[in-house]
């Protein structure tokens, strides 16, 4: 029995073979993009690559897919280890920070990318660069009681004010919440090219498309 037995029967055949063979590059291991990159390679994803460069500290076990044991490893090659013990999938971790100079150097092979980076500079790169070359880029993003899930050709990078503050307000339902969220909007662009964009509150449990 296959370990994806029971989404091959949500998905089809056809569109698991399609998922498997798409490669998809998460910017970003913190408490989105950890997620996302569990969770698209337990939906049956085998082509992942990961770019961050911090390593794990105490305040990331309750939103990261990380152990007490790895405080002080990086993020992204922690993830990819356990992701091949756990299924067997082969995820490319780079451990390097991703800036406009070396965005084509991580980018490269990148078929869809999605940004979860935590700051503006990095985000705005990734932006340029999916923009420069057509490549399709999903960016998500959240803060306290709201997230939102919104594609490329309407993304707006956010003010650097609110860059790297380690001391803001998360809870983790409204991070997986999220994930969910993201990890359909790709399965859906994948099968159908449509690109959907999705806000997101918790205290209310809402997810609304956005048309922007």
């Amino acid at each position: 029995m296959s370990i994806f037995f029971h989404e091959q029967l949500y998905r089809t055949n056809a569109v698991m073979t399609k998922l498997k063979n798409y490669p998809v590059t998460i910017c970003g291991a913190g408490a989105l993009g950890a997620n996302i990159a569990e969770n698209l390679a337990r939906s049956g994803f085998d082509k992942l690559t990961v770019i961050d460069r911090d390593r794990i500290e105490e305040r990331n076990l309750s939103t990261q897919p990380y152990y007490r044991s790895d405080v002080g490893a990086f993020k992204a090659k922690i993830l990819a280890n356990n992701l091949y013990r756990a299924i067997g999938t082969k995820v490319d971790a780079k451990t390097k920070e991703l800036t406009p100079a070396n965005t084509t150097q991580l980018l490269k092979d990148s078929q869809l990318i999605v940004d979860v980076f935590d700051n503006s500079v990095a985000r705005q790169a990734v932006k340029d660069y999916a923009e420069q070359l057509s490549i399709p880029c999903l960016h998500a993003g959240l803060s306290a009681d709201y997230a939102e899930v919104i594609w490329n050709d309407v993304y707006r990078v956010p003010s650097e004010v609110n860059d790297d503050v380690c001391d803001y307000p998360l809870a983790r339902n409204l991070v997986m919440l999220t994930v969910a969220v993201a990890c359909e909007a790709i399965v859906s662009f994948i099968t159908t090219a449509e690109q959907r964009n999705f806000s997101i509150t918790q205290k209310d449990l809402t997810v609304q498309s956005l048309f922007l």
